[in-house]
């Protein structure tokens, strides 16, 4: 495995899919969302796939160890390109399970990217975005070409506001994420590899051209 093996982490709302792509793009890498293996796996009903829905559909969060089995199986296909991995780990118990994971697949974390958002920036971005019901795609509806009443550009479905896109629910989810990801960036940091921290309150493409600039 020759790629860059990266981590992107960061709030709820933050942007880290979005640069996530960007990034994996820019560098040839894989993108390897968690969120995006978890519905693929529910879709295709996969063993694991049937496992997650169970609690998924029960309001429950997916074990840890059915999310280290994603990754797993994502390990098993990796092609040599490297990978950045987006919405994982979440908790240090996350973390070191994953660590033990890549060791024994002699893979070693080269980056952990963090981007670091405002409370107040977030609300305003998550209250704009909207999500295709189709294809899943996500918009800000500031840019969206034609509006929100103009449907998903890439396949015309019409777009939804998601329940936990409102203020009060993101204000939560932003502070558990601080509560729990502040001993997870303490673990990379201590671990080696190059800890990157970037300011996600700008531009799209500034905050992208701030994380390659680090990464390279």
């Amino acid at each position: 495995m020759t790629g860059k093996h990266i981590i992107i982490t960061g709030p709820p709302g933050s942007g880290k899919g979005t640069q996530a792509v960007r990034i994996a793009e820019r560098l040839g890498l894989r993108h390897m969302s968690t969120g995006d293996l978890l519905r693929e796996a529910v879709a295709a009903k996969t063993e694991l796939g049937l496992k997650a829905a169970d609690y998924m559909t029960r309001g429950l969060l997916v074990p840890d160890d059915l999310m280290l089995g994603l990754i797993r199986e994502e390990l098993g296909a990796d092609d040599g390109r490297g990978w950045i991995l987006d919405g994982f780990p979440r908790t240090l118990p996350q973390a070191e399970a994953l660590s033990d994971l890549l060791e024994s697949n002699g893979i070693g974390i080269d980056n952990v990217v963090q981007i670091d958002v405002d409370p107040g920036v977030i609300v305003k971005r998550v209250e704009g975005r909207r999500v295709c019901g189709e294809c899943r795609a996500v918009y800000g509806i500031a840019t969206l070409p034609g509006g929100e009443k103009a449907g998903c550009p890439k396949c015309g479905a019409p777009l939804i506001k998601r329940s936990d896109d409102e203020e009060e629910t993101i204000l939560r989810r932003f502070n558990v994420y601080r509560e729990q990801t502040e001993p997870v960036l303490d673990y990379y940091r201590k671990r080696g590899g190059k800890f990157v921290a970037v300011n996600g309150n700008g531009d799209i493409d500034d905050i992208t051209a701030e994380i390659i600039r680090a990464l390279k």
